[in-house]
């Protein structure tokens, strides 16, 4: 089989493409054909290899993906040869037309959803369910700024946010990027390339602030979130991309609790609750991945430097 194989730490350009054995399932492992793979900002992290979770090399990239169960091994309860399926986890990695998982790494995927949209499940969606509900404890009647809500974890974010009945803030840097934000249900949307957005959504919400911000870039938002937050609000620091100076007294006056989150640390229990949610919101349609630019899979690298960019607007998703 075709897949997508990292020799060397370093730029995209280290992703190359090349035919690999095709893996067997035992035990409770599952072999699933590929229809679509999720490209994720955390997927170029690792890449790097300064991610705490770095993997050893050589290995496939791709945790995010979507297709129909090939193989099963023999101790395997859940799933049957023919199921529909998006991955949640992969052994092997999904930048590859066949993908070895763990049956408790895959969910049922509803005929309703395309495996385009199903590679786009996984990380986006339950990413962004744990820091509103697991980690900042969202409630129905609060309001939360969402940055960066055009991609796939912030549009995740603004769904589910606004089926438990929260008033969403976004931010998203293009006309395009804004537009989609309120197609998605946001209430209000800002423009984050403003250098005064911070103080605006302040004045949006009379004065008052939000109680909970969800943090996809706190290198260089966090020290100016506390513009925004309210008092004793919630910040869930998602994703980082280098270092800041940051003052922690901000934190003091506001008493803000600030949360760190790293979905590879989510215990069994949790991911179960994010399974059965993200499988009830699929089925009930409130939940709805939104494709941005499909790649070949031999157009990883520059599928990785799509995502690098400052203006995603919904899921990059690589066609094996």
């Amino acid at each position: 089989m075709r897949a997508i194989v990292v020799r060397e730490f370093g730029q995209p350009e280290v992703m190359q493409i090349e035919d690999v054995e095709l893996p067997e399932p035992a035990g409770t492992q599952v072999l699933v054909r590929v229809h679509a793979a999720g490209v994720n900002p955390v997927d170029t992290y690792l890449r790097t290899g300064i991610h705490a979770h770095a993997p050893k090399l050589p290995y496939t990239p791709g945790k995010d993906g979507a297709g129909i169960v090939e193989a099963v091994g023999p101790d395997v309860t859940k799933f049957a040869p023919g199921n529909r399926v998006y991955t949640a986890g992969s052994i092997s990695g999904t930048y590859a037309e066949y993908s070895l998982c763990d049956e408790s790494q895959l969910g049922l995927l509803p005929d309703n959803v395309s495996f385009e949209q199903g590679a786009g499940v996984w990380t986006p969606y339950a990413t962004s369910y744990r820091a509103l509900f697991q980690k900042a404890n969202a409630m129905p009647g609060e309001t939360v700024l969402i940055h960066g809500a055009s991609g796939g974890v912030g549009i995740a974010a603004v769904q589910w946010a606004k089926h438990a009945g929260l008033t969403v803030i976004g931010t998203a840097s293009s006309d395009e990027g804004r537009a989609l934000v309120l197609e998605q249900g946001a209430d209000a949307v800002f423009d984050h390339s403003d250098e005064d957005h911070l103080s605006a959504i302040h004045d949006h919400t009379g004065g008052k602030g939000v109680e909970i911000i969800i943090e996809m870039l706190a290198n260089v938002n966090l020290e100016r979130d506390f513009e925004a937050i309210n008092m004793f609000g919630r910040i869930v620091i998602v994703g980082n991309r280098g270092s800041l100076t940051f003052t922690p007294r901000q934190a003091m006056t506001k008493e803000t609790t600030i949360y760190g989150m790293s979905l590879f640390n989510s215990p069994k229990d949790k991911l179960a609750e994010i399974h059965k949610k993200i499988g009830e919101g699929l089925a009930s349609r409130f939940l709805s991945p939104v494709l941005s630019t499909s790649f070949p899979l031999i157009d990883a690298p520059a599928a990785h430097h799509a995502i690098s960019g400052s203006k995603a607007n919904g899921k990059i998703v690589l066609i094996p």
